[in-house]
């Protein structure tokens, strides 16, 4: 049955606020073996400009029965999971994103330089897990030792295990471009994820 109501009641039934698709925190990690810079991740935070909250899909398998069909759940895919860098002045990201790819595999001769898959921590090894945060307006303020602090709260999160680079995208350039910043995306091959509640 179809609910009449006002603006008021719609107003009251969402008990705090709508989520915002610009409000998010991506924390990039690198492989420690490959690239050890703790500063990347603090730059990734402001110059990652898009992202998504990924899917989720499960295949479907049909069995045919007697002109009907039966779906039953099938196997679980994690799709790859792409973001939107803004391009510093001194290349940073880009340049850590080709060296990660670089150790992958080599750009003149089919061999690695991550030699391994890697260990459970990723000091080894060409993976490493990321996450993205979605950011609440509210701050959550807290009062300690009589210095009040203001950070954004998280309303959700979730992280990817195990990502390498599977493809860093061509950055366009052309005469005509002005008032514009350069960007390029990054396509990271994901193993799987989990959702995470809070921030870290």
């Amino acid at each position: 049955m179809a609910i009449r109501g006002t603006i008021d009641d719609f107003k009251a039934s969402v008990v705090s606020d709508f989520a915002r698709p610009n409000l998010f925190q991506v924390d990039l990690n690198f492989p420690t073996g490959i690239i050890n810079d703790s500063a990347l991740s603090n730059l990734g935070n402001f110059t990652v400009r898009a992202a998504n909250l990924p899917a989720s899909q499960i295949g479907v398998i049909e069995v045919p029965f007697r002109g009907r069909v039966l779906k039953i759940a099938g196997d679980r895919t994690f799709e790859p999971w792409t973001i939107t860098v803004m391009n510093d002045s001194g290349f940073v990201l880009r340049n850590a994103f080709e060296l990660w790819v670089d150790a992958i595999q080599a750009s003149n001769e089919n061999f690695t330089a991550a030699g391994t898959l890697g260990d459970e921590s990723d000091s080894t090894g060409y993976f490493a897990d990321m996450s993205v945060w979605q950011l609440a307006r509210d701050t959550g303020a807290t009062v300690a030792g009589g210095t009040r602090t203001e950070a954004p709260k998280t309303l959700k999160g979730y992280k990817f295990i195990n990502c390498f680079p599977s493809n860093v995208a061509a950055i366009d350039l052309d005469f005509g471009s002005n008032d514009a910043v350069e960007e390029f995306t990054v396509e990271l091959q994901v193993q799987y994820w989990t959702p995470e509640q809070g921030k870290k």
